[in-house]
Order: C-alpha cells, then structure tokens, then sequence
C-alpha cells in the first residue's frame, strides 16, 4: 500500500514535499544502527527457545533487557533529531517553495514517528523468531492501511501538507508499538519470577548483536550513502525523483522479506538440532522461491521501466525524469535481494564475520566512489554504483560462505536456486516486452504488465525444481478441495 500510494502523495504534496518522505526513509534506515544488534539477536534466541535451548526466565529477562535499552536509545534519538531538526532544515535540505518552520517541523516529527517504529521492531523481532508470522503479518498489515489510507484521508480533507502528513504517521508508528508489545505479552509463556534487567543476559548474546551491529552500520554506509550524498547536493525536488525510483526499486524487498522471515527462525532451529538435511532443504527451497518471487518481478521492473513508472504515476514526463535511474536501481536490489538467504544462513550459524569483511572492503571502495561519481553524474552514477558493489556481493560473500557451510551446495546455488529460474522470468518478460504498445492508455498499460508479469511468474516457477513442486501440491490439495465441495 506504501508504494501504491505514493502517486497521490505526489498529487497532493508536490515532488518537493515528497522529497521529504525520502528523507523520512534515510532516517527509517538510519535508526536500524541504534539497535546495536539487539533485534536479529533476538530473533535467534526466541527461535532457540522454541527448539528448547532456553527457559521462560532466561528469554524473558532478555526481552526485558532489550526493551529497557531500546526505549532509552529511542528516546535519545528522537530528543537529538528534535534538537537538530532547525539546523537540518536551513543548512542541510535545499528547499526552493517550502517554507523553512514546515521543514523544520516535518523533520522533527519524523524523528518521533522513526523513534516508535524502533521499539516496535524489537517486538516484530521477538514475533518473527517464535515464528508467529501471521500474527505479526495481521498488524503489520492494520498498521499500513492505517500509514496509506489514513494519510489519505488526512492530506484530503485536514490538510495538503508535509506537517500533517508527518503527525499521523507518527500516531500510527505508537499505535503499531502497542499492537506488537501486547502480541508478544500473549504469545510469550509467564517467567517463573518477574522479568527484569539482566546485564548477564545482554553478555550472553554480545558477541552475535555485536557483529551484527558492525554489519548494520556497514550496511547503512552501503545502502544510504548515495541517498544522504545526494539530498545534500541536490534540491529536494531532484531529490524527489531519486527517492521516488528508489522506493520502487525497494519494492522488491517486499518480495523477499516474508520468506526470510519465514525460513530464518527454522534454520536456527535447524543449526541447534544438527539437522543439516534439513537445513540443506530449507535453504535451497527458501533461496529458489526468492529468485522465482523477486527475479519475477524484477524482471519486469527492469524491462518494462518507463511503461511500469507511466501506469503507476499517471505521469508521462515524470517516467521519463525517473526511469534510466529506476532501471539501474532495479538491477543492484535484485542483486541484493538474492543474498539475503545467504546472509540469514551465516547468521544462523552465528557467522558474522564474513559479513564484516566484505562490507568492510565494499565499504572502503564505495564511499570514494560515491564522492567521486555523485557531483558529477548524479543519480544514474549512484544508481550504477549500487549495481557494481552488490554484484561483488554474489561473487565474492557466497563462494566464501560455501566454503565453510553446506561446502557441497555453491554451484546448485548459482544455477539450479538463481541462474535458472531468474534466466527464465528474464528471458519471458523481454519476449513479452515486445508485444508492449507504446502508445496505449493506462489501464491498457496496466493489463499489459499483469499479464506479463503472471507469465514471468509462471515460466519462472515451472523452471524452479522447488517451487514447482510447491506448486503442483498446491494444485493437488485445490483440487481436492474443489472435488469435495461439489
């Protein structure tokens, strides 16, 4: 719904004003530093509860631990980007209409909205590793039809701007908080004694949340670098349109980020119990639904770019501003999507180390890069940045990784879990391409694109051993079903 909307957030508050919403995303991404690695840590204890390698007490005085050290790096956060947020306004964001308090204002709010999305990841966290999904899914979901229609409402019938947009986003983050910690509270079983905070067991878990904190700020460089480099050196009308073809090229996560939180509570479970056929199934079959579900996609994404960015805007000449640069950004994310499994296996082992170096060189070579390219080519430079460096990441972190982990498995990887599948939706979507009318109206563009889409999907699944046998016992049970209902 976020990304379905943004074509009326544009309507409503202008490009510039939407600007301001990808300054938004930068501090969304930002505040994952100050975590400290608490939330993937997390993760992996609650998923080893539930594999019985902890007590109620333990997990408890853990949670507790990590609730009182998130609430004081929230609060924390939220006083500095408060204090901050008149210098960020005049000296840092180029404005050309908006005035400079409603700046001011918005950035302030931002940082109260980001602040309480924080606390409510920890319980999104604790949810994902009890591997009780649905019920985090049911209020992720309230709580972005609360973000996208409400905001809606607001621009519409409140008021047209940034300040109002930025409020109820921020009613809605403290909502989503309570929704989560109340789920966690039920789920959870009762401790034997009353939880409280526990140096010892924030010890137990240092050295994982610790290297995971490394990869999180390394990651932050890698992955909003561009973004910040370029909302200062470009207006934020300019800006606009690069946060607009980032959003939709971070589309593609949302693709990927279900079946990792999906897989990853069971490869610990795996990991914890020796079980490593399993966990050699769960990885394949997690890995080819990934590249069948994102290479889908991504596929048309890349292919179809300015046909995508005209049926999704409505907008002819705001396509053509954003799609060179949304084509190139939908390459790198697709790229980076793929590594995720990857990455939840290193984690799972509890291998943060290799994740380190390579983010460490990537790092090291990309910030230069990035100084280099941005003042002089501005987004597609970036955006061809972003390509190369996750590129380096397919070659190099899963050779490496193999190496030591499932040592039989990196070229069924490459071919059978990436290389097929992502070949057949590509090789689908461009014979699609072709049939594509130039010259067709928007709800004509709109079918065109679904129907290719469902044909990627379909040639994409079929070339995938695990998702079509997923698929063809799914046709079985409908079919059942289907039988006995008549």
């Amino acid at each position: 719904m976020a990304l379905a909307f943004v074509p009326i957030y544009i309507q409503y508050l202008g490009i510039e004003s939407y600007g301001l919403i990808g300054v938004f995303a930068i501090l969304q991404a930002s505040l994952g530093l100050f975590d400290l690695g608490m939330r993937p840590a997390l993760v992996r204890e609650m998923a080893r509860f539930t594999a019985g390698a902890s007590g109620e007490q333990y997990i408890w005085d853990l949670l507790r631990s990590c609730e009182f050290t998130s609430g004081a790096l929230a609060l924390l956060f939220a006083s500095m980007n408060w204090v901050a947020s008149g210098w960020l306004a005049s000296e840092w964001i180029d404005t050309r209409t908006l005035p400079h308090q409603s700046v001011s204002w918005s950035l302030a709010l931002m940082g109260l909205a980001t602040s309480a999305q924080f606390v409510e990841s920890l319980y999104s966290s604790t949810l994902a590793g009890l591997q009780r999904q649905v019920a985090q899914n049911a209020v992720s979901s309230t709580v972005a039809t609360m973000k996208g229609v409400g905001a809606i409402a607001i621009l519409e019938w409140v008021a047209p701007t940034a300040m109002a947009f930025f409020i109820w986003q921020s009613i809605c983050a403290v909502v989503g908080l309570g929704l989560s910690a109340m789920l966690v509270y039920h789920y959870l079983p009762s401790p034997p004694a009353a939880p409280r905070f526990s140096i010892t067991c924030l010890r137990s878990v240092w050295r994982f949340a610790t290297g995971l904190f490394v990869i999180t700020l390394l990651a932050l460089l890698l992955t909003q670098v561009d973004k910040i480099l370029l909302s200062r050196l470009l207006p934020l009308d300019l800006f606009g349109y690069y946060a607009l073809a980032g959003a939709a090229a971070g589309s593609l996560s949302l693709f990927v980020l279900p079946v990792s939180a999906a897989y990853y509570p069971r490869f610990n479970q795996f990991v914890a119990l020796g079980d490593v056929d399993g966990l050699r199934a769960a990885y394949h079959q997690s890995s080819q639904v990934v590249s069948v579900m994102v290479g889908s996609v991504a596929a048309v994404l890349i292919l179809m770019t300015q046909p995508i960015l005209t049926a999704w805007t409505g907008d002819t000449e705001l396509a053509k501003q954003v799609a060179p640069t949304l084509s190139v950004l939908g390459l790198g994310t697709l790229m980076n999507c793929l590594m995720w499994i990857p990455y939840q296996l290193q984690f799972a082992h509890g291998w943060t180390s290799l994740v380190i170096a390579t983010n460490t060189i990537a790092v090291v070579l990309l910030v230069p890069a990035l100084l280099v390219v941005v003042p002089t080519h501005g987004m597609p430079g970036a955006a061809w940045i972003w390509v190369l460096l996750n590129a380096g990441y397919l070659v190099f972190n899963v050779q490496f990784m193999h190496r030591r982990i499932l040592r039989s498995d990196l070229w069924a990887w490459y071919l059978k879990d990436v290389g097929v599948p992502l070949g057949a939706a590509l090789s689908a979507t461009y014979l699609s391409s072709s049939l594509l009318r130039t010259n067709s109206s928007r709800v004509e563009l709109i079918l065109m694109l679904a129907a290719t889409l469902v044909v990627s999907l379909g040639v994409s699944t079929a070339a995938a051993p695990e998702t079509r046998r997923i698929s063809r016992r799914w046709f079985v049970r409908a079919r059942l079903l289907f039988s006995k209902s008549v």
